[in-house]
């Protein structure tokens, strides 16, 4: 049984920017923005016909700027936020601000013939700026797990900024504000808010560390002080393992971290060749990890020894702490080994985004600096194994 081709799709700008639509469960949906210093930016909506294995796309203009960094609403598929550059006074800002995609075709699955979307591309409604004068430079906006699409939080500079929504996204309000204090340039590069303990806590990547941030009283819970040996440049808490976090950085490596316990990773990947973009648990199978590198590769880890089903079936922490045993005829079963399930090579520039699809958990996309977006999807091999 053959395993379905990679299917492609180019931009015509550069792009690092990626997201799932997160509150779509549905159709199979990427938002992409470019980053074009000549032209009007763009936000791409890529839906995948997985029957047909096609790629459809409808295409918004981003007036505002270069996009670094894209959100989708969890609980609104119109909105979405983002992180751009734009210039003022000669110098160039990086601002944050919400959107609505004006509702039309890419709602009721039409598309966008060629000629449309180059002569007569429709433009995102600004809902409101998640900046003030105090707070510029915004490095990512992260939307609230699972959340109403009420709350965001913004990393600014050295600034991590919880924001209220108002019910139409068109105001936000800063409800409280956490602040990286100590010597040197401190500045966050990435963020990511945790599934677990109610939604309370952040992780925060600043340097070479990683930081915990209890949400409720705003302030530091834990510290991996050198966490990489470079910039750490992404973060991603495991789905179903509540003290699990993954990271990557500019040393190639990427690491699996018990929180409780920040003195050693609990595992260490060296697979990449360059700095690691982006690391993504897979939000159904958490032994499943990808991994995009300016190496120009995607890499898809089977991670099975620290994930929730190490023994080939769930568990919880609890029943892990006691010896990692698991019994089954008075015999130890032992945890499957993790390996390397693919490398993909079908970007000829460096992968800054994979992201894994909100509707099929067996489907990903990665997104390199070029403007290629390719869409692959598990190998049928390893999804029977973890199913049956």
């Amino acid at each position: 049984m053959e395993d379905d081709a990679p299917v492609i799709y180019g931009l015509e700008f550069q792009a690092r920017a990626l997201t799932a639509q997160t509150a779509e469960t549905d159709a199979i949906r990427f938002l992409v923005g470019t980053q074009s210093l000549k032209f009007d930016n763009q936000i791409h909506i890529i839906d995948f016909d997985d029957e047909n294995n096609i790629i459809n796309k409808n295409v918004l203009l981003h007036q505002a700027g270069e996009i670094w960094h894209i959100g989708a609403s969890p609980a609104d598929k119109a909105v979405l936020t983002t992180c751009y550059n734009k210039t003022s006074d000669s110098r160039v800002v990086s601002c944050a601000a919400v959107w609505r995609m004006p509702s039309s075709d890419w709602e009721t699955g039409s598309h966008e013939s060629p000629d449309d979307s180059a002569h007569n591309p429709q433009t995102l409604e600004l809902l409101c700026h998640l900046d003030n004068s105090a707070h510029s430079n915004a490095a990512c906006v992260m939307w609230e797990p699972m959340g109403d699409g009420k709350r965001v939080i913004s990393l600014a500079d050295n600034h991590a900024l919880l924001w209220d929504l108002e019910e139409s996204s068109t105001q936000a309000t800063v409800s409280s504000t956490a602040t990286l204090e100590g010597k040197g340039q401190l500045k966050f590069t990435s963020g990511k808010w945790s599934p677990h303990h109610n939604c309370s806590q952040l992780a925060t990547a600043n340097d070479t560390a990683i930081r915990g941030w209890d949400l409720r009283t705003m302030t530091q819970i834990y510290c991996i002080e050198n966490a990489h040996g470079q910039l750490v440049r992404d973060l991603d808490f495991n789905p179903n393992r509540q003290y699990y976090l993954a990271s990557c950085g500019d040393d190639c490596k990427v690491k699996f971290w018990d929180v409780r316990n920040v003195q050693e990773p609990v595992k260490t990947l060296e697979e990449h060749s360059h700095w690691v973009w982006s690391v993504r648990y897979n939000h159904s199978h958490d032994q499943l990890v990808l991994t995009g590198s300016s190496d120009s590769r995607l890499i898809l880890s089977n991670m099975v020894s620290i994930s929730s089903e190490p023994f080939g079936h769930l568990v919880d922490d609890d029943d892990l702490s006691e010896g990692e045993e698991s019994h089954q005829d008075d015999k130890v079963k032992e945890p499957l080994k993790d390996s390397v399930v693919s490398t993909y090579e079908e970007h000829e520039d460096s992968v800054y985004a994979a992201e894994w699809s909100s509707a099929d958990p067996w489907l990903f996309a990665s997104l390199s600096y070029d403007g290629r977006l390719v869409i692959n999807r598990v190998p049928r091999a390893l999804k029977y194994r973890i199913l049956l």
